[in-house]
């Protein structure tokens, strides 16, 4: 009974977390697939019900059937803001991060003292009622044509990094960085990768446990803003036409 337990746990974890056999297989070590697991033909080893432990947090003991709790600790991290800031009239502030502060703001993450020599204003918009928000400067150029260098965004605090979007930006505070990017979830493993707009920058993975914070942006403050006459934009669509016509033609 025992055996068709862990069997049957040992199957559905690998259905949920979104591996093939043989994807599981390797990440756990086993030679070739999990089909014979799974069928019953050979019995989860030692070595196996470490890995997941280790990888997945999974109990041992829900895995055999005797216990109900399925993980040991929770899957996710906490990425609430770890300080927060009020006015006079205990309404809290947006601070804002420029970008020579961003270098020591994940180690300054819970010095109380440290944000208050950050510059602070309240929004009087409905949008930035009922939630914390932080400015954050951009810096470099990953992220064009959509945000430039300089540029400000401003984030609404997430409260878990389970339920990002991928059609979203985000500051993603880690333990040593400050980065605006999106967000794609890794299936299974916990980790997740970060992606530039700008395609000359490769998207790189990075573990959830490096997460300190997490702020969707909602709003971005530009400055230059270049004012583009009627006829300006004209020629601009004709050029662009011309270039397409170009690259038809070479087709």
């Amino acid at each position: 009974m025992e055996s068709e337990i862990s069997t049957k746990r040992f199957t559905d974890l690998r259905r949920e977390l979104g591996y093939t056999q043989s994807e599981f297989a390797e990440i756990l070590g086993i030679p070739s697939t999990t089909a014979d697991i799974e069928r019953g033909r050979t019995k989860l080893s030692g070595k196996v019900v470490a890995e997941l432990l280790r990888q997945f947090k999974v109990n041992p003991l829900w895995l055999f059937g005797n216990s109900t709790q399925k993980h040991l600790e929770p899957s996710g991290v906490q990425v609430l803001p770890k300080v927060v800031t009020v006015d006079s009239a205990e309404q809290e502030n947006i601070v804002l991060v420029n970008a020579k502060a961003a270098a020591g703001y994940p180690q300054n993450i819970q010095d109380t003292s440290w944000y208050r020599q950050l510059p602070a204003f309240d929004l009087p918009i409905p949008q930035f009622r009922n939630a914390s928000y932080r400015g954050f400067q951009v810096e470099g150029d990953s992220m064009l044509p959509n945000l430039r260098p300089g540029d400000w965004v401003l984030g609404r605090a997430v409260e878990d990094w389970q339920h990002v979007s991928p059609n979203r930006i985000y500051v993603v505070i880690l333990q040593d960085a400050v980065l605006v990017k999106k967000i794609e979830k890794l299936p299974g493993n916990g980790n997740f990768r970060l992606i530039s707009l700008n395609e000359s920058y490769a998207p790189y993975e990075v573990g959830e446990s490096q997460l300190q914070e997490l702020w969707e942006v909602s709003s971005k403050i530009t400055f230059g803003v270049e004012a583009t006459t009627e006829s300006g934009l004209l020629r601009q669509l004709q050029a662009s036409m011309e270039e397409l016509k170009q690259k038809l033609g070479q087709a």
